[in-house]
């Protein structure tokens, strides 16, 4: 929108949103002064040429705009990558450290003390009923109703106390009782307390029979895809990386988180079961599932354990195959000695495992995962 004014001859003024611009000369010949950029036009008929005097215009903002985009990615992608890199480092140390979680020792259950008695309402109770039909101005029949109210009271509070005492005692007597067979290592009373412990397990686990003060279990590990591929590292100007592992330091680390869910069973099994002095224990893991919807299981490790040997491992600096070499008495292990992979072991040597995988309930197992 504008206007164009002939203020004299070969003078013309024109006026737009761009500003006052001002052409000055014949149209063979004219220079364009005012808003916009200085220029000169000559044309003739209807063809026409019009060049600017002016220095060209730096387009900056384009530039920076790119610039300032390219540099929010850039931060954005650095953050991400941290943010990966500090989930890559608290899974790999969790793989560490599994196995150092501890577990007070069961001690003897105590019965509750018996609920009070609430002596208070007892005596209400039998003044309200005493007082019915005695009128406000009797006095000696109320404070002869009041007198019999509070007898009764009384051994409506004993007896209360008494049965409640009593309860306590039977209840007491129960628990010495279990806590007895659970030192004696009742087969019942110890798969029961287990089978209640590993409910919250991370990699589930079953107690299968006890043999004298031996308990076998079995527990289901995790597959090496649980291991990240990558860890963080910095490179040597002092950049965070993300480090491709190998398949050897994968397996390890398999090997490791393996070991230490065997650890952790044994641990928990001679926290909650005080009588026993052994565990076996065999870690299983899922592979595939068959045509017929069946899972298949292999076992890669077993090993067992004597309390006496494990009381005085430093937890909290050993790690987890460490204590497995120096602390099993027996270990069955097959592993691959290119890139310490765990194989499958072979049942047809070990019948005592092929026939302890016949008393587990394998369904129930995978279904905890």
């Amino acid at each position: 929108m504008g206007f164009s004014v002939k203020i004299a001859p070969g003078v013309r003024i024109r006026a737009s949103s761009r500003g006052i611009r001002t052409s000055v000369g014949p149209r063979a010949a004219r220079l364009h002064v005012g808003g916009g950029r200085t220029g000169f036009s000559s044309g003739v008929g209807p063809v026409g040429f019009y060049t600017s005097l002016s220095g060209t215009r730096q387009r900056s903002g384009g530039t920076t705009r790119r610039s300032t985009v390219g540099t929010s990615q850039r931060t954005l992608a650095q953050a991400a990558k941290a943010e990966f890199a500090e989930q890559l480092r608290t899974a790999l140390l969790s793989i560490l450290n599994l196995h150092r979680q501890d577990f007070p020792p069961a001690t003897r259950p105590i019965a509750p003390a018996p609920t009070p008695v609430a002596a208070d309402e007892v005596r209400r109770k039998h003044q309200k009923h005493a007082l019915a039909g005695i009128g406000l101005f009797q006095r000696t029949a109320r404070r002869e109703a009041k007198a019999r109210a509070e007898a009764a009271a009384a051994a409506e509070i004993q007896e209360l106390s008494a049965r409640r005492s009593a309860e306590q005692a039977q209840h007491q007597s129960d628990l010495d009782q279990w806590w007895e067979a659970l030192q004696a290592n009742d087969e019942t009373v110890v798969l029961e307390v287990l089978s209640a412990a590993f409910e919250d397990n991370e990699a589930p686990a079953a107690p299968v029979g006890v043999d004298g003060s031996e308990l076998t279990a079995v527990v289901l590990v995790p597959t090496v895809d649980i291991v990240p591929e990558k860890k963080p590292t910095t490179t040597a100007a002092g950049n965070l990386s993300l480090k491709k592992l190998t398949k050897t330091e994968r397996n390890n680390l398999h090997l490791m988180l393996v070991a230490s869910h065997m650890l952790l069973t044994v641990r928990e099994v001679l926290a909650v079961a005080p009588g026993l002095t052994a565990v076996r224990v065999v870690a299983l893991q899922q592979s595939r599932v068959d045509a017929y919807g069946t899972p298949q299981i292999d076992v890669l490790f077993g090993a067992r354990f004597e309390r006496d040997r494990l009381a005085a491992v430093r937890w909290d600096d050993a790690e987890a195959n460490n204590i497995i070499h120096d602390t099993a008495t027996e270990v069955v292990v097959d592993l691959k000695r290119t890139t310490h992979e765990l194989q499958p072991i072979d049942l047809s040597t070990e019948p005592a495992i092929q026939d302890l995988l016949g008393r587990v309930e394998i369904g129930e197992l995978i279904e905890r995962q």
